[in-house]
């Protein structure tokens, strides 16, 4: 029964999302404190490739008998391996900066607007799963 709660509607993409923004702010972040280190290659995972993986398996969700619930089957990608409990990077290197003389190509802007750019998306998921379990709590509650 609580099964059915937590993986019913939009419950399992927006957790899906937190899940994704987490792992990407650990590797956007590494990227920002190897920053002067020689020979290191800055990394990101592809947020369109992520929501592509999420159309494909919502699509394939709205096609079963009953379209809001269920498990969400996401595959993984080539910079994602989607386990049941999180989500793990396989974060692949960013060649599209200039090379400088100590062999890293790191952007300090383009890293940290892609970071602000993550943060907004991970704190609009975590405000759309409270107000889920809000939802849940006045449900349980009978306030209706």
């Amino acid at each position: 029964m609580i099964a059915g709660l937590l993986d019913s509607g939009a419950m399992p993409t927006i957790e899906r999302l937190v899940q994704f923004t987490g792992e990407r702010h650990r590797v956007l972040t590494n990227n920002i404190a190897n920053l002067d280190t020689p020979y290191f290659k800055p990394r990101d995972m592809n947020p369109k490739e992520f929501q592509a993986e999420m159309r494909r398996a919502i699509g394939q969700r709205r096609r079963q008998v009953d379209p809001l619930s269920g498990a969400l089957a996401v595959r993984d990608t080539r910079h994602i391996d989607f386990r049941s409990d999180g989500i793990t990077s396989k974060a692949g290197p960013m060649n599209e900066n200039i090379m400088f003389h100590d062999n890293n190509n790191r952007d300090l802007e383009v890293t940290m607007k892609d970071l602000a750019e993550n943060t907004m998306a991970h704190n609009a998921g975590i405000e759309l799963l409270k107000n889920e379990f809000e939802m849940l709590k006045m449900a349980i509650r009978e306030r209706m």
